[in-house]
């Protein structure tokens, strides 16, 4: 596969299997049980934990060498301003959860719909730029590594469409029931689905632009999932209450997405 080839489907497969998630929508009938709903959740969070350490976090440590020990500096800040800026992300955009029954953000009077739409793109726009730096990361790379970086990049856009099936299921699902419409609800998911390639071609002109600051894009976009993970994924699988699922569907999906990094970087 060429170096073209990867990045095309790399920033394909998430948008496939966003859509492909919601479309789960068409053979549950009476939605999610709150079991399976905590092993989507659980193992998607799972994935966006371990992505955010090996293929985000130790790159941007790695790519920071040259600062001795202060190495840490732009994982750590990165990794800080990209959980404040999906927190000032949660106070601006208004959306609704559908788990918690929640509404955030300003007071607007956008429908229902409207809002739990914004809610699925707040998750995707991470992941997309996450996967968009990995591959951007790989453009610039000009040594013996670059083929690594490619694969390792590839395996990252893998990760992140295995845990977008799940998620698009837990969410569009109780989407349908609020909107009384499976065919509304997977069109709102499929469009939501298409902001991750909008938003990992945009990571791929900004890491490519930019190389400078490339340590603290990757360790930006591994902040904003870390943020999405804490602050939506766990507390809406409801893991307190399938508290061993939850927890064993956290450590698989990690596993195998450090096994996919491991394995393809």
């Amino acid at each position: 596969m060429t170096e073209t080839q990867m990045i095309i489907f790399g920033v394909s497969f998430i948008f496939v299997m966003t859509t492909a998630g919601a479309a789960l929508i068409y053979f549950f009938k009476e939605g999610l049980s709150p079991k399976l709903n905590t092993i989507f959740l659980g193992f998607a969070a799972g994935i966006m934990i371990a992505a955010s350490i090996w293929s985000l976090l130790i790159p941007a440590i790695d790519q920071s060498e040259f600062l001795g020990n202060f190495a840490f500096v732009p994982a750590a800040l990165g990794f800080l301003l990209g959980g404040l800026f999906l927190y000032g992300i949660d106070k601006i955009v208004p959306h609704f959860h559908s788990e918690t029954k929640q509404e955030e953000g300003m007071k607007t009077k956008l429908s229902k719909s409207t809002k739990l739409f914004l809610a699925m793109a707040i998750h995707n726009i991470p992941e997309g730029l996450a996967v968009g730096f990995a591959f951007g990361v790989a453009l610039v790379t000009q040594d013996a590594t670059r083929a690594a970086a490619f694969t390792s990049a590839l395996g990252l856009a893998i990760g992140i469409g295995l845990q977008n099936f799940p998620e698009g299921a837990a969410v569009s699902l109780p989407m349908a029931e609020e909107l009384g419409s499976r065919n509304k609800a997977f069109g709102y998911g499929a469009f939501s689905g298409i902001l991750e390639p909008i938003a990992a071609v945009i990571g791929i002109i900004l890491a490519t632009s930019l190389t400078t600051i490339l340590p603290w894009f990757l360790a930006f976009a591994a902040g904003a999932m870390i943020y999405v993970v804490v602050e939506e994924l766990i507390p809406d699988s409801h893991v307190s209450e399938h508290p061993h699922l939850g927890t064993w569907a956290v450590m698989v999906g990690f596993v195998i997405m450090m096994i996919l990094d491991v394995a393809l970087g």
